[in-house]
């Protein structure tokens, strides 16, 4: 069973986590607009063998939602806090698209809390502004508020404009990120938050401080996701110790499109890097 604790952030912010079990320790970093409980399989499937942190990250799930920062720092900070708070040092950070970026970020820069990474779905290429205005318009267009669950389950699963296809992970996904308003249902983040967290990393690529990550990693993709099979092999080259896991019939959504073959391929990681010599600094 999982216990929610209570951790502190950058500048003292609230922030709410999720703790299973034992061991060595792991924390699970989700994406833009997740939140915690979207990791509860990978967390009970991993909890056998390892103590399981599952952060709600600022702006995000049952954490403080304050009006700023969204900033790169802010949210490698509050992953640390998390990992000197909670004694998970050295803990493996497995991070969903902007989580995996939050992680690699922290295994470079205090590479000492860090035994090891597992980034999914994250492109580590400048996007750029018209990605920003995409996703601006995305979020207008969005039927709010919804009647119900249902109701959400049916627009982002099969009536986004952005899709091709029925997605029922995507489906269930946005539903988890969903509450209930006294005039509908509505998400539990505010999406000019995740405008300005986006902001924070767009415009610039990645590439040099994936290098700084000393520790093992490895990268995830899907093969309909949004990091491409080259990117994916070069992000593995440019890591000093990178590894590579590509998960068939797997959209950006990895871990909920296919839980299984996502949770074999990190628990055969976590088995190999075991007893390896921590981050080097």
């Amino acid at each position: 069973m999982a216990r929610r604790v209570e951790v502190t952030g950058a500048g003292g912010l609230p922030l709410a986590a999720w703790e299973y079990a034992d061991g060595p320790a792991v924390l699970l970093l989700h994406g833009l607009m997740g939140r915690a409980s979207q990791w509860t399989g990978t967390a009970r499937r991993l909890a056998a063998r390892h103590r399981v942190v599952a952060l709600d990250q600022r702006g995000h799930g049952g954490s403080a939602k304050p009006e700023g920062p969204y900033t790169r720092d802010a949210y490698v900070a509050d992953a640390a806090a998390v990992v000197e708070q909670l004694g998970l040092a050295p803990a493996t950070v497995v991070g969903h698209s902007m989580g995996a970026l939050t992680a690699w970020q922290l295994a470079a820069r205090r590479p000492s809390l860090v035994r090891a990474v597992v980034l999914c779905d994250m492109r580590a290429v400048a996007l750029g502004e018209a990605s920003q205005r995409r996703w601006e318009d995305w979020f207008r267009a969005w039927p709010l508020p919804f009647s119900g669950p249902d109701a959400v389950r049916r627009w982002f699963g099969e009536e986004d404009p952005w899709l091709e296809g029925s997605r029922p992970a995507r489906a269930e996904f946005f539903a988890e990120v969903m509450e209930e308003r006294p005039d509908g249902w509505r998400p539990v983040f505010e999406r000019r938050h995740m405008l300005r967290s986006r902001e924070s990393w767009i415009h610039d690529a990645h590439w040099d401080e994936l290098a700084q990550v000393s520790c093992p990693a490895l990268v995830v993709r899907g093969w309909d996701g949004e990091l491409g099979r080259a990117e994916a092999q070069e992000m593995v080259r440019v890591l000093p110790r990178g590894s590579y896991a590509e998960i068939p019939e797997a959209g950006h959504l990895v871990p909920w499109d296919q839980p299984e073959a996502w949770c074999a391929a990190v628990e055969t990681f976590l088995a190999d890097v075991a007893d390896v010599p921590l981050c080097q600094a």
